[in-house]
């Protein structure tokens, strides 16, 4: 049996504000919870990232991903900088919050390291 497993693409949507940061190569790490559709994301992935109702996209390398129990964690784990470099831990807690209500973040959060390919 091998250790290895082919790399799988992932399609996902993302607010404009998120897109414009991950397409300029300023954002690095792209919070999700973690869903069951997610859980097995790896290094060596790849990920399309869609603006929903629209054909812009950009595509980026998965090097890491990083379970943590809660957004907090994972701020703290990760760097508010690298998650959002236009705002502070406060604001992006809430922008969030404001995307995935309690229950969704009862599911763990996932931080997905990420290097643009192509954008």
């Amino acid at each position: 049996m091998s250790d290895t497993r082919a790399a799988r693409r992932y399609e996902l949507n993302l607010y404009r504000q998120y897109f414009d940061l991950v397409a300029a190569d300023r954002k690095t790490i792209e919070v999700r919870v973690r869903h069951p559709h997610l859980a097995d994301m790896a290094a060596g992935d790849t990920i399309r990232f869609r603006i929903k109702g629209t054909d812009e996209t950009c595509d980026v390398l998965v090097k890491r991903v990083t379970a943590y129990a809660d957004f907090e964690a994972l701020l703290d784990g990760e760097g508010p900088g690298r998650v959002n470099p236009t705002a502070n831990r406060e604001q992006q807690l809430a922008s969030i919050r404001a995307i995935y209500p309690p229950e969704k973040e009862a599911l763990g959060a996932l931080a997905i390291e990420i290097e643009l390919i192509t954008s």
